[in-house]
C-alpha cells in the first residue's frame, strides 16, 4: 500500500460509498421484489376472478339454454293445445250439425206419426160408419120378415 497513491481514508470513503450503493441497490431490489410479489398476487387474484366470471358466464349460458328449451317445450305444448282445441271445435260443430239433423228427423217423425194417427182416426171413423151402417142394415133386415 505504500505504492498506492490513494490514501487509506479515501479507500475507506470509497468502500463506505460502495457499501451504501450496495445497500441502496439491495433496498431497491427488495422493493422491486415486494412490488413484483404484489403484482404476482394481484395477477393471481385477477386470474381467479376471471375464472370465476368465466364459470358464472358458463352457468348463465346453461341457464339461458335451459330456459330456451323450456320455452320451446311450452310453445310446442301450446301448439298441441291449439290443435286439440281446433279439433274439439270441429267435433263440436259436427255434433251440433248431427243434433240439428236428429232434431229435424224427430220433428219429421212426430209429423209422420201425427199424419198416421190422423189417417188411422179417419179410418176408424169410416169403420165406425160402416159398422153403424151394417147395424142399421141388420136391424132393417130383422124387421123385414121377408
Amino acid at each position: 500500500m505504500l505504492n498506492d497513491p490513494i490514501p487509506p481514508e479515501q479507500h475507506r470513503q470509497q468502500a463506505e460509498g460502495a457499501r451504501e450503493q450496495a445497500e441502496d441497490r439491495r433496498e431497491s431490489a427488495e422493493h422491486v421484489r415486494g412490488f413484483t410479489e404484489e403484482h404476482r398476487i394481484s395477477a393471481e387474484s385477477a386470474r381467479s376472478e376471471a375464472e370465476t366470471f368465466r364459470r358464472l358466464a358458463e352457468e348463465a349460458r346453461d341457464v339461458r339454454d335451459e330456459h330456451r328449451e323450456a320455452l320451446e317445450a311450452v310453445r310446442r305444448e301450446r301448439e298441441q293445445l291449439r290443435e286439440a282445441g281446433e279439433m274439439a271445435r270441429a267435433a263440436a260443430e259436427e255434433a251440433r250439425l248431427a243434433a240439428e239433423a236428429a232434431r229435424r228427423a224427430a220433428v219429421d217423425a212426430v209429423q209422420a206419426t201425427t199424419e198416421t194417427l190422423q189417417a188411422t182416426l179417419a179410418h176408424m171413423k169410416i169403420v165406425e160408419d160402416l159398422r153403424r151402417t151394417m147395424r142399421e142394415i141388420r136391424d132393417v133386415n130383422k124387421l123385414d120378415p121377408n
